[in-house]
Formats: C-alpha cells, sequence, structure tokens
C-alpha cells in the first residue's frame, strides 16, 4: 500500500524503513528535510517530500498518513493537515499520546470527513529488526484498511483491534505502566545483589543469562539488562537518573481516576522522581534499560 510517514525520529525512520522493506510506497516527510532526502538515498521505495502540501499531492487518494512526532507536535501538524486533506483520508497517530487527546483530535477530522486511527507502538529501537507490537483504536473499517501496513510493521500476532479511538493509546499507556513496575523489580534486586554480602562474586551479566533459562523472571527486558552488563559490568559511566516519558505518570493519574489501587507502578514512578536527587547502583541499571531499549539517553556519571 502506499502511505506517508511523518517524522523521521528513532521510531519513524525505523518504521519507515520497515514499511519500504516489506514492499509499501513510502512518502516520508521530516521538520528537517535532510532526514528524509537521506532515507531515500538508502531505501527504494520511500519518496522524499520537503512539506506538507506537497506530501499530499504525493499521495493517491484516499491518502493514509502515519504521524511519529513528539506528543506536543501532532496538534499543529493535525491542524494543518486538517485543511489539505480531502474527507475519506485516514491519520494514524503512533506517537506517546494521551488518549483523551485522540477523543478530541478524532473529533475535529471527523467534522472534515478525516478518519483517525491512534496506535500504541512498542518495540522501541529494535522494531526494524525484531518487529514492534501495535495496539490501534478506532473504526472497524479502518483499522481493516492499515492492516496491509501492520502486518508489514509487526511481528506475527503483533498487532491488535483495541477497540474505538482512544483505546489503542489506553491499552499502550496501561503497557507502558507495567513496563515501569517490571523495570523497578530488576533494579530492585540488583541494587539488593550489589549490596549484599556476596557482591565481590556476583558476575550481573551472567546472573541475567542464567535467570532467562528455566526461570520465571525470564523476560527480554532481562535479555536486554545481560546486553547493558556485557557492555559495563558495573555500569560505569551511567548516572543513576531516570527520566520518565510521561505513560507513567497518566498510568498513575488514570488510577486516581478510576479510584483502582496500583500501588507498583505509582512507586515505580515515585522512585523515578527520587533518581534525580540520588545516585544508586539499582538506578543505574533502570537508566541503562531504558537506553537498551529505547535508545533513551543516559547522563555520565562524573
Amino acid at each position: 500500500m502506499q502511505i506517508a510517514m511523518v517524522g523521521l525520529g528513532r521510531m519513524g525512520m525505523n518504521m519507515a524503513k520497515r514499511l519500504a522493506r516489506g514492499g509499501h510506497e513510502v512518502v516520508a516527510y521530516n521538520r528537517t528535510a535532510q532526514k528524509a532526502h537521506a532515507l531515500a538515498a538508502q531505501e527504494p521505495g520511500v519518496a522524499p517530500v520537503e512539506s506538507l502540501d506537497e506530501l499530499r499531492e504525493a499521495l493517491a487518494a484516499p491518502r493514509v498518513v502515519w504521524f511519529m512526532l513528539p506528543a506536543e507536535a501532532v496538534d499543529a501538524h493535525l491542524d494543518e493537515l486538517a485543511e489539505i486533506l480531502e474527507p475519506g483520508d485516514l491519520v494514524v497517530e503512533g506517537g506517546n499520546s494521551l488518549y483523551k487527546d485522540d477523543l478530541r483530535r478524532a473529533s475535529l477530522m471527523q467534522a472534515k470527513g478525516i478518519a483517525y486511527l491512534d496506535a500504541g507502538v512498542s518495540g522501541g529501537v529494535w522494531g526494524l529488526s525484531e518487529g514492534y507490537c501495535i495496539m490501534a483504536g478506532g473504526a472497524p473499517e479502518d483499522f481493516t484498511r492499515l492492516e496491509p501496513a501492520l502486518a508489514t510493521l509487526c511481528q506475527p500476532g503483533g498487532f491488535l483491534h483495541t477497540g474505538p479511538v482512544g483505546s489503542g493509546h489506553f491499552v499502550k499507556m496501561i503497557h507502558n505502566g507495567i513496563e515501569y513496575g517490571m523495570m523497578q523489580a530488576y533494579a530492585e534486586g540488583f541494587e539488593l545483589m550489589k549490596q549484599g554480602p556476596f557482591s565481590e562474586h556476583h558476575d550481573f551479566a551472567a546472573i541475567c543469562g542464567l535467570w532467562q533459562n528455566g526461570s520465571v523472571v525470564r523476560s527480554w527486558l532481562l535479555e536486554l539488562l545481560q546486553g547493558a552488563f556485557d557492555e559495563q559490568p558495573g555500569l560505569e559511566g551511567i548516572a543513576g537518573y531516570v527520566e520518565d516519558s510521561g505513560e507513567g505518570r497518566w498510568s498513575v493519574q488514570q488510577a486516581v481516576e478510576s479510584a483502582v489501587s496500583a500501588p507498583v507502578i505509582t512507586m515505580a514512578l515515585m522512585e523515578r522522581f527520587r533518581s534525580r536527587r540520588e545516585d544508586t547502583f539499582g538506578d543505574k541499571v533502570l537508566a541503562a534499560l531504558r537506553n537498551q531499549f529505547g535508545g533513551h539517553a543516559v547522563k555520565k556519571s562524573e
């Protein structure tokens, strides 16, 4: 199918590459036009454009436009596209947006006759090689229309129609909240080992590898943590300063709104706040994990 990718950051760039390599015709736009041209030079099947007007002309109607932008940049681009797209076109918001924003945006686009899907995308910097996991909310017919692209982007069984508009990003929000809790548990466990009586004997990379074989705590996160320990056995040079990307906060806020007890996710978020005032080995584990799966920058220790 023909599809436009708006935003060529870490995720958008790799998704555009995977689509092009899967035989789709990709129209690529980025605020910094050099990125789109560099991508087109690397990948046959990618057509670079330098404006949203040019993007509109490069796509045959009915158009499909996929956003992979920072959440704060989505509204400005949507406002511009709402004026130049046509009834029957489809916009897919694939960034880390709050689901409540999707409801507002879908209403705006519906008034113009433009369809809207929200797609929560998991896979980080590994999605290009391993495939993504995508949770998509919107009308069933719009989801069906997007399925050829989803089948290329995702691992087998790695995409799902989660319900109406907003549901995709809602499920992705909860996914990330769970991720916060899992990462915090690993961080605390390795902190305990680091401070325990046998610390000098521990090979943390070997322990991660051991737990990948038959243990009930085995996971892809643990595999990535092993990679981080292989690179730096003591996580030297990494400061225990852990950022949050928003969805953990939104999960906690949702727990309050729904009067649902979510102490693990809430404490995991609070621990990230605390990490910005202290520097522990457990926090280094968290920072290293975020870097391993998402390519998030780490602060260097002094």
